[in-house]
């Protein structure tokens, strides 16, 4: 009796092994979809931000072009987040390059953020 059931704990301790690593790739497909996501959001708020910032050109504080541009900014800041400690050439982090970009004026923390969108594959939706 115990010589059957060895091999029938064998096969399925496989199975479930098979299963455990089935449900691993399903949920890093689920996780790296969720990631994209949050990249493509992340870069089409930066585009946005660029824009409105570009649009503002010699706009007063007291303009609606200048409070666009802050609302936006904003935005960008809050799709930043859940990606904050991804790192961007130059060895600092993408929170760290985009509150340069944004609150700074700060251009080659602005290269470094586009050019983390172009990296992750969304060059299209910045400026």
């Amino acid at each position: 009796m115990l010589k059957a059931v060895v091999p029938v704990l064998a096969l399925v301790a496989v199975a479930v092994a098979v299963a455990v690593a089935a449900g691993c790739s399903s949920s890093e497909g689920k996780d790296e979809q969720r990631l994209t996501g949050l990249r493509e959001n992340y870069c089409m708020q930066l585009g946005r931000w660029q824009n409105a910032r570009n649009a503002m050109g010699t706009a007063t504080p007291e303009s609606p072009a200048y409070e666009e541009a802050g609302l936006v900014a904003q935005d960008a800041l809050l799709a930043m987040r859940p990606l904050r400690d991804e790192t961007v050439s130059g060895g600092r982090t993408l929170g760290e390059e985009t509150m340069l970009a944004i609150n700074n004026g700060d251009g080659y923390a602005e290269a470094q953020v586009v050019q983390y969108c172009d990296n992750v594959g969304f060059e299209t939706l910045t400026r």
